[in-house]
């Protein structure tokens, strides 16, 4: 199609320029399919399925039940198999492999549903409307009719066919930050000998319109356009967090100390008690208790709910991941407008350039001019302006003109042009936009009835107008003028020079009452917040004041230009505002941040922060902001409010804490488990507990844990920043482990001489003894690590937590009474053993009470 013309790629495409009619879309719908890439495909339950089978600890079970099948069934004797062991294990398995199952699909169907709420539409031409309409990007079919303008996503692959300084961003493709340039004109590059994506007139799915417009026909859709390919082959991938890492880190720990311990607990009973078989399969018993099967289904509940949760208050999480990123954000940097302030740009006022009031309008109607003639991304002020025009029943002033041309916005110039004709063949440039950027495209002014050059003198005076309005928080940008323009063709950015300046015009966007108490909830909760705006200095810092931030400590981007990066780095920590900022120079900010160690989070929704978004950790955006915004984000809010990211900080922290309890609790449960079991191994004369004694008990524990997703916190822990620390972990695994094993070994030596426990003969009791012991302690330990205030007394956990774990409690000491425990081997316990009971596990838990003050006192962190 790029080398190829108008009139041939309309031919191939059988379309035209008014676009298709409503039968050629559907036709050609039914054809192509809707206008989706793989990625954003719903997973199947089949796929879903699997993937909650594919997992280290599934697997180790899974190796575990076909051992077990052959030793216990297929291997033993007629009258001696016994299903029990293959039974649990695949009990185990199949339970674990449905939670995660449900958990994702509860997960997928919650994130599908919010997601219908964010839409990223297009403007096309069909023939069976008069005008142009808005459609979702999905329902765009080949052969449609689009029009682009600055803002816009691009939403399939399109070939140009007119277009108006159209600057297009290919960084997601290219990796070129900088724009290029698109045409209409027919493609002579050999496709062979360069990128595909240089392509001067073909304008790709999921690229940028920074700035200028442009026509253009839809050659592909979906998967067949260059972001599908790309998509498809990379379906899936995800760069991992340094939660990911951890809990793999956690994962793989864990597999290596059971590949270590079971061969060593295989070989001392075997040698110890001379029955080989019944060595390998008690080891292979230990195996199934040291693997935490639950801990993907525990991180994926905690996920889904926390996003479930925030659903609730109008959040949106597009990656689930990013929850546990809210929870350990220490730096919120935001932009101003419509954050801070109401987005309710007003025109309040419009001034001569001398100051002096505008009392015939006239720069009132150049603005209006300006805005309505203009086809690019119309922005707040322009809609002001064409909304106080229409106040004052001025519109008929479009009448009198004629739209030439126009020269489009873009961040650089930071202004826009329209040239317009008036009914006498009279032509002028129009330009309105920032103070500075004006100012240097002009070698005049008009004061009151004259035109003079505009010296030193009158251009400081211009900008001390401009700063006393910023000081009174308004938004000022400049009108200027050229008349009797001569030029016949196209118009270009050379063309504004030697303009007139004429005058000012005032915008007001207060501040939002709530931005007060958000900010300071913020704050106390451990989150700085710091402003990137591309406003000048005057009016942020106003802005500031007004919200109850530090106003003395800022930078503008042009001092930050002129800095290293290392000497931007000494000034970000004591700097809280950021004011005239180009894209590249928010996203440099938050980079730097991340180096000095932050977990930064990014809350924009326009054109210019969609780099800055993709760089923080936590991209936030609003459903309002422009396509590019959004999909660059992985979070969008419904209200463009920061009490509402106060409400998903404390949700990420929440989801945070609930999975370090659960890898806390598993690794430090395992970690004396792996003790206890050494010591019975090398000592006792017979086997500490039968390997369907550990089965059961492990999925009595296992079921304990299945409700900590839905625990509560304490107050002190939803008040700093969430990080993951691995140094900590292997800490607190060493420190708090062996604390179990230190009331196992009293077990032990109470079965042996209280109880008189000490030969084969009397090993059932020995066994019941510590089945009930082992799973009352690991199960207590639930409410010894989810908080650091005393449990019980000081901190309760949530009813289904307590509920839970009180229910395993009670089974656990019910089983030996039971037929099922006599079918298993266990024996009722006598009562005084009971008291005995009470006492080690009121002792275990003081124990681990003051080591858990110890800990906390001497390394400051518990979760």
């Amino acid at each position: 199609m790029a080398n190829k013309s108008v009139k041939d790629v309309f031919a191939i495409l059988q379309t035209n320029t008014i676009g298709l009619n409503r039968d050629e879309v559907d036709q050609r719908r039914d054809e192509f399919g809707e206008n989706i890439v793989v990625h954003e495909q719903k997973k199947s339950v089949i796929v879903l399925l699997c993937k909650a089978f594919i997992n280290p600890f599934i697997g180790v079970l899974t190796v575990l039940v076909i051992i077990s099948l052959i030793l216990d069934v297929l291997m033993a004797d007629s009258g001696s198999k016994d299903w029990t062991g293959p039974i649990i294990i695949s009990v185990m398995v199949v339970a674990s492999t449905i939670l995660r199952f449900w958990q994702e699909w509860k997960a997928g169907e919650a994130t599908e549903g919010l997601m219908k709420m964010v839409k990223n539409t297009c403007t096309v031409k069909r023939a069976d409307e008069s005008d142009y309409i808005e459609i979702d990007i999905s329902e765009l079919v080949p052969g449609d009719i689009v029009y682009l303008s600055a803002g816009d996503m691009v939403p399939a692959d399109i070939r140009i066919i007119e277009n108006k300084d159209l600057f297009v961003s290919q960084s997601a493709l290219s990796g070129e930050s900088e724009p290029v340039e698109k045409r209409s004109d027919i493609e002579t590059i050999d496709k062979a000998a360069g990128n595909v994506v240089d392509l001067g007139n073909i304008c790709y799915m999921g690229t940028t319109v920074i700035s200028g417009s442009a026509t253009g026909v839809v050659i592909a859709i979906g998967n067949k356009t260059y972001l599908g390919a790309i998509a498809k082959s990379i379906t899936g991938t995800r760069a991992k967090t340094s939660f990911d890492k951890g809990v793999t880190k956690v994962s793989m720990l864990l597999i290596r100390f059971m590949l270590v311990m079971v061969p060593f607990v295989f070989f001392v009973n075997g040698f110890t008690k001379g029955e080989w078989l019944e060595a390998f399969i008690f080891a292979v018993s230990v195996a199934v208790g040291l693997t935490p099967e639950i801990l993907p289904m525990i991180v994926t509940a905690t996920l889904s709910k926390g996003a479930v949760s925030m659903s609730k208050k109008n959040v949106i999480v597009k990656n689930l991941n990013a929850i546990q990123n809210f929870g350990a954000m220490n730096i919120l940097c935001t932009d101003k407008t419509g954050t801070l302030t109401c987005d309710s740009i007003v025109l309040e006022k419009y001034i001569n350039a001398d100051g002096s009031d505008d009392n015939d309008r006239r720069i009132l109607r150049h603005a209006y001019y300006n805005s309505f003639f203009q086809t690019g991304l119309k922005n707040l002020m322009d809609k002001a302006i064409l909304a106080h025009v229409s106040d004052l029943q001025m519109e008929h002033l479009a009448d009198d003109y004629n739209k030439v041309d126009e020269i489009p916005f873009d961040f650089t110039r930071r202004r826009m042009s329209v040239v317009v004709e008036d009914h006498s063949g009279k032509r002028q440039i129009i330009t309105k936009g920032a103070v500075e950027e004006v100012l240097s495209i002009c070698s005049h002014v008009e004061i009151g009835d004259r035109v003079c050059y505009i010296t030193d003198e009158l251009r400081r005076k211009s900008l001390d107008i401009t700063e006393d309005m910023n000081r009174d928080g308004l938004r000022v940008i400049a009108v200027a003028q050229k008349s009797y323009v001569e030029k016949g063709g196209e118009f270009s950015v050379i063309d504004e020079d030697d303009m007139v300046l004429i005058g000012y015009l005032a915008f007001l966007d207060p501040p939002k009452p709530s931005a007060i108490n958000a900010i300071r909830k913020l704050e106390e909760n451990g989150v700085s917040v710091k402003v990137l705006s591309g406003d000048n200095e005057a009016i942020v810092k106003t802005v500031a004041r007004h919200i109850g931030m530090d106003s003395t400590s800022s930078l503008t981007g042009m001092q930050i230009d002129a800095m290293t990066d290392e000497e931007l780095k000494e000034k970000l920590p004591d700097t809280v505002l950021f004011s005239k900022l180009t894209p590249l120079a928010k996203s440099r900010i938050i980079t730097l941040l991340q180096d000095l160690g932050n977990t930064v989070g990014f809350m924009g929704d326009g054109i210019n922060d969609a780099a800055a978004l993709r760089q923080s950790d936590v991209g936030i955006s609003v459903d309002s902001g422009v396509d590019i915004a959004k999909e660059s984000s992985d979070i969008i809010l419904l209200e463009k409010d920061l009490m509402v990211l106060e409400d998903g900080v404390m949700e990420g922290r929440k989801t945070f804490g609930n999975m370090m309890k659960y890898i806390k609790m598993t690794t430090s449960s395992n970690f004396g488990n792996m003790f206890s079991v050494l010591a019975a191994s090398a000592f006792l004369p017979f086997l500490p507990m039968m390997p369907v004694h550990l089965l059961i008990q492990n999925l009595l524990y296992d079921t304990s844990q299945i409700s900590i997703p839905f625990d509560k916190f304490d107050g002190e822990y939803l008040k700093k920043p969430r990080k993951w620390d691995a140094s900590d972990l292997s800490r607190f695994m060493l420190c708090i482990g062996p604390i179990s094993s230190v009331f196992d070994i009293l077990t032990y030596l109470l079965m042996w001489y209280v109880f008189g426990c000490n030969s084969p003969a009397h090993q059932s009791l020995f066994q019941s003894g510590w089945f009930v012991e082992g799973l009352l302690s690991q199960t207590l330990i639930v409410h010894m690590i989810r908080t650091r205030r005393i449990p019980f007394i000081q901190s309760r956990a949530s009813w289904p937590v307590m509920g839970l774990t009180l229910m395993v409690m009670v089974i656990g000491c019910i089983i030996p009474f039971t037929g099922i425990g006599a079918a298993i081997g266990l024996v009722p316990l006598p009562l005084s053993y009971f008291f005995w009971l009470i006492g080690i596990l009121f002792c275990y838990c003081m124990l681990t009470q003051i080591i858990k003050k110890i800990y906390i006192r001497k390394f400051g962190n518990w979760l």
